[in-house]
């Protein structure tokens, strides 16, 4: 069985992996999505990053 583990806000890596342990899974995989959001510099509309949101797939032990 698999399941996705996602980084909270306020956590760190270390205590996303702890809980998924603490579940019963282990991480086999690890995928990083950014985050954008629009903004008006100088009259353009520009899309900067402003973040990362971290996902870790988990295999039940």
């Amino acid at each position: 069985m698999k399941k996705k583990f996602e980084v909270l806000k306020g956590e760190t890596i270390d205590q996303c992996l702890d809980r998924m342990k603490e579940e019963g899974f282990m991480p086999i995989k690890r995928m990083e999505k950014p985050i954008f959001e629009e903004v008006i510099q100088n009259g353009k509309k520009e899309t900067v990053p402003v973040g990362r949101q971290i996902i870790f797939e988990g295999k039940s032990l």
